[in-house]
């Protein structure tokens, strides 16, 4: 089990700690969750991989060149989590890591081939899901649906989150 690190509280909100809790958009949100990660996790299974794998491999595919000690902090895991999926990853030939070029400690991770192909088919799976949905959800779904994800994240890491997700480009190039 990864292990996952919480360095934020919980955002405050203006309902009052005596308001009935929203069992209806957490049991929803959990279903949704499930269903998302569905046909990922079975593609996943194929390799002997789990979500933290998936998580790492979109990441690192996203942001060649990203530096273990980033992907730390964007996990929000142990260092030794990640290794140890990392090490799947590696030794399987999804990842390679390289040092630095200013400095040798640094290990610097990007995808193979094989690891593109992989990122590129768990992401289309995930795309295919989500247009279906905002589909279903009718005009103008797709902004709320945003608005919503965004507001979701801690108020202390959404800027730092938009700058990272919006520096990105569609084809994982930055």
């Amino acid at each position: 089990m990864t292990d996952i690190i919480f360095e934020t509280p919980l955002p405050e909100t203006s309902t009052p700690p005596e308001a009935e809790p929203a069992y209806e958009l957490i049991e929803f949100l959990f279903f949704a969750y499930r269903d998302f990660v569905r046909e990922a996790d079975a593609v996943l299974a194929r390799y002997g991989f789990g979500r933290a794998h998936h998580r790492v491999l979109h990441f690192v595919f996203r942001n060649p060149g990203l530096k273990v000690a980033e992907l730390l902090d964007i996990l929000k895991i142990t260092k030794q989590s990640l290794g140890r999926v990392l090490r799947d990853l590696v030794d399987q030939g999804f990842v390679e890591a390289s040092e630095g070029k200013t400095d040798r400690r640094q290990r610097l991770l990007r995808v193979t081939a094989k690891g593109e192909a992989l990122a590129v088919e768990l992401a289309r799976l995930q795309t295919r899901r989500i247009n279906a949905a905002l589909r279903a959800a009718g005009p103008g779904s797709e902004e709320i649906a945003l608005r919503f994800l965004k507001a979701m994240v801690n108020s202390s890491e959404r800027v730092e989150v938009e700058r990272f997700v919006r520096h990105i480009q569609p084809s994982g190039k930055s």
